[in-house]
């Protein structure tokens, strides 16, 4: 799994001019899943995500994580963070997983962010074309895959 982790004032989704998501303070997470995902890539990263210190402490130094904040999470499935581009100018997305796979592994990672953040997590909507707007505060921009771990 990649992801991209922005730390937000906060962040919508909206599909069909819908609001399907929305958050204030917290993380907008960006979400790619690959083939050789599996849920133990859920648990590691929903844990890693929510232990980040990337948020001021009093000092205004970053030290302290989403859960001391209690900050919001909205989490979008995207599979072109996958993009292969070594080759010519329109990217190949071979490496992410095709829905079969990855739409019970983003519900996964979902679930374990719920677990470990004990709060609902806001989504956009899987497979659909939408627009999304945040406010990054810092700018504070992580990317994380698994595939990375060590």
């Amino acid at each position: 799994m990649r992801v991209v982790i922005q730390r937000v004032s906060n962040a919508s989704v909206l599909v069909d001019s819908d609001v399907v998501g929305k958050i204030g303070n917290g993380v907008m997470i960006l979400v790619g899943i690959e083939n050789s995902d599996t849920d133990d890539d859920c648990n590691w990263l929903a844990k890693k995500i929510c232990s980040l210190r990337i948020f001021d402490d009093e000092n205004g130094v970053m030290n302290k994580s989403l859960l001391e904040i209690k900050g919001e999470i909205l989490a979008i499935s995207q599979f072109t963070l996958h993009a292969r581009t070594k080759k010519g100018n329109r990217p190949s997305y071979i490496n992410a997983a095709k829905p079969e796979i990855s739409v019970p592994l983003y519900h996964a990672f979902v679930a374990c962010l719920e677990k470990e953040s004990g709060k609902e997590v806001e989504t956009g909507t899987f497979g659909a074309h939408m627009e999304v707007s945040l406010i990054n505060d810092g700018p504070v921009t992580i990317v994380i895959d698994t595939k990375n771990k060590e």
